[in-house]
Parts: structure tokens; C-alpha cells; sequence
């Protein structure tokens, strides 16, 4: 079976800096302490996948260098490499950059048409849009999440999961179903701006718990549990530094609080006798890193229909903070219908991290009421 195989070497970069994205500000980026992460989870998928018999039936078609080849060489896999250019580097800041754009993208997958049976992409929603935007539904998609958003619903739930759907795709046990592929405008997320944008649907093989859902909206008619629920939370909260997250849900907390805090970002914050002060506003994975020691609290939400607490639009907490913070400082925030499915998902690309989150976690899905979700 021959599978295309194409990876956004700077997928991901903008996550942990705080760009929410990182089409158009990769120098940025790499100004804030950013490095180029595709290729290294792009490598967790073919680990994962190397360890299945079923792997000694693939061949791959991928893209020159960066696009896919090279990390293709560290495995045993067969390719062919599509060399529709030459792909140069520019150095920034001392880091190492492939040129590439979504053009290559694009052209990789307009030669992989008619040869493949499945298209991988490693990268994010802007990267799941361009390979649709060639090859529509004409051959099955599956993206192998690496980018900062993954809002679309043909990514897999991890590079493992990837890997693992991929071999159920191979045994025939993985049915072709229509996902949705969507992306935001980058520049107003940054803005804190939510502007969403379908671009259609693909196709991409499914089996439970292994393809992530597409992002939902939230629910206007659960606004008044959400409100109660914050007030009966804010009294609850002691004095401390608290990590509060992204989102609708975490926003109205921040606004509750009195500070300025964003509605896509990830904010410091310091009670101390029942007042709220901004300590870093919008915070990059560094900052969270100097206030670890203080035996913070995070507040997060759960992102309605991807099933995400951390790993999904908020990667400035990152494995190394988490490492550092106990599973049972973390705080829930959620209304009913984010947790319907009875389960949440953790992926941070540490094994010993996800690990640590495992189980069961609390819920606070009502003034007074919490529900015990299980953590995948």
C-alpha cells in the first residue's frame, strides 16, 4: 500500500511563544525562543508505526528534505521522494529554517494524486486546508496533529493515534467518513478574534477514540450555568498564583476577577485577600516556567468537540510545565455539554506527562456540581 507523506516542517512553531499559530510570524517566533518541532512528532508517528507487523506493507510517497524525506531516513520504510524542487535554508537568529510554504504543500499533493491510496500530513489546520484544497475528497486524508490549533476533524487524536489508525486503515477496519475541514484567520486569533472558516469536507478514516471531533461552538443556552458557575468558583479560589487559560468559559473568569485577561491566551494571575492582578498577560510557555516553583493552580476549560484539556490551542502548557505542577492543582471549568462524551484528552508529547493525567479528573460543571471525566 502506498501512502503519501507530507510534513509542514514549521507547523507548531508560533504554539508555546503565545502566537496562537505560526503562519507569517515564524522569524517572530524564533525571536521568543521558538524551534522547529513537525519533524519531531512526525518521528513519534513512525516509532509507533514501526512497531506493527502490518508496517511491512507500506511504501511512502513524500516530499524532498524537510517536506518528509528526511526524517523518513531514520526508519526502515521504502520511499520515493518527489523532488518538485530544491529545498534551501535560511538561517534566523542561529536557527535553521527550511523555505517553504504552503505552496509545497500543495504541489506535493497535487503529484501524490492517482499514486496513493491516503494522504498523512504532519502540520496543523492551515496545512489540513491546503492538501483539501487539491485533492478534495478524491483520496482520504488523516493529519498527524503537530500545528498549534487542529481545529478540523481529520486530525488523529496523537501522532501514535496516527500511526495506530493508520494500521487499521491497512486491515480494512477503519471506515472512510466526512470530516470537517476548518481553519481561523491567524492575524485575529491573535487579536483574540474568532473568526472560523469551513473550507469542506474530507475524507478520512475513522475509529473511536483514535480521530478527534471538529471544534463545536459553545452552547448560548448553557451562558447562565456558565455565569453561575464562575461566581460560585471565584469565591471558592485562595490566595495564589494561578495559571488561567484560553477560552469563552476561562474568559468570563478573568473578567469576574477585574483583570484584562485574553479570551485566547493563557494569563498569570495572583489572588491575594480575595483581589486579582495580572502578573503577565497573553504568557509564553517561559513565563509559566518562572512561577512554577510557586505551587501555581491552573484553570482551563475543555475545547467543545475536540475533547481537549491540554495539547489542542493552549501548548504554552507545555510537558515541562506540567511536569512541574500536581495533577490535583489543576482545575476544571465545563459546561455539560463538553463533557457528554465522558471523557477528556491530555497529549503533550511526553509519555510520562499524559501519564500523570490518566485516569479520572473533576469537572466543575455547575455552581455546585462536579463530574468525575475519564482523562485518555
Amino acid at each position: 500500500m502506498r501512502i503519501g507523506f507530507i510534513v509542514n516542517p514549521i507547523a507548531g512553531m508560533g504554539g508555546r511563544v503565545a502566537l496562537k499559530g505560526t503562519d507569517g510570524v515564524v522569524e517572530e517566533a524564533i525571536r521568543r525562543g521558538a524551534r522547529p518541532i513537525a519533524e519531531d512528532f512526525a518521528r513519534l508517528f513512525l516509532r509507533e508505526l514501526s512497531g506493527y507487523e502490518e508496517a511491512g506493507k507500506l511504501e511512502f510517497l513524500t516530499g524532498p528534505g524537510p517536506l518528509g524525506e528526511n526524517v523518513l531516513r531514520e526508519f526502515d520504510f521504502p520511499f520515493e521522494v518527489i523532488r518538485h524542487r530544491e529545498v534551501d535554508y535560511r538561517e534566523v537568529l542561529g536557527v535553521r529554517i527550511p523555505n517553504t510554504t504552503s505552496e509545497d504543500t500543495k504541489e506535493l499533493a497535487r503529484k501524490m494524486l492517482g499514486r496513493v491510496e491516503l494522504i498523512l500530513f504532519a502540520g496543523g489546520d492551515g496545512t489540513a486546508r491546503d492538501v483539501f484544497s487539491v485533492v478534495g475528497k478524491r483520496v482520504p486524508i488523516l493529519g498527524i496533529p503537530t500545528g498549534v490549533k487542529m481545529f478540523s476533524g481529520v486530525f488523529a487524536a496523537s501522532p501514535e493515534d496516527a500511526a495506530r489508525l493508520l494500521v487499521e486503515f491497512i486491515r480494512g477496519n477503519a471506515e472512510l467518513v466526512e470530516r470537517d475541514v476548518m481553519d481561523l484567520d491567524e492575524n485575529a486569533f491573535r487579536r483574540d478574534e474568532v473568526r472560523p472558516k469551513h473550507y469542506g469536507k474530507a475524507l478520512t478514516p475513522h475509529v473511536e477514540l483514535l480521530l478527534q471531533g471538529a471544534k463545536e461552538p459553545a452552547k448560548t443556552d448553557e451562558a447562565e450555568d456558565v455565569d453561575a458557575t464562575i461566581e460560585a468558583l471565584v469565591e471558592e479560589l485562595e490566595d495564589g498564583i494561578y495559571f488561567l487559560g484560553a477560552g469563552s468559559t476561562i474568559k468570563k473568569l478573568k473578567d469576574r476577577l477585574g483583570i484584562d485577561g485574553t479570551l485566547l491566551g493563557v494569563d498569570v494571575v495572583e489572588i491575594k485577600d480575595g483581589k486579582a492582578r495580572l502578573l503577565v498577560k497573553d504568557a509564553a510557555e517561559k513565563d509559566l516556567l518562572r512561577f512554577v516553583e510557586e505551587n501555581p493552580r491552573i484553570i482551563v476549560t475543555v475545547i467543545g468537540g475536540l475533547n481537549f484539556l491540554f495539547g489542542r490551542g493552549n501548548q504554552q502548557f507545555s510537558a515541562e510545565v506540567l511536569r512541574r505542577v500536581p495533577k490535583e492543582n489543576v482545575i476544571v471549568v465545563a459546561t455539560p455539554s463538553k463533557v457528554k462524551d465522558g471523557f477528556v484528552r491530555v497529549y503533550t508529547g511526553d509519555k510520562e506527562v499524559d501519564e500523570k493525567f490518566r485516569g479520572y479528573i473533576r469537572v466543575r460543571i455547575g455552581p455546585w456540581r462536579e463530574r468525575l471525566v475519564k482523562v485518555v
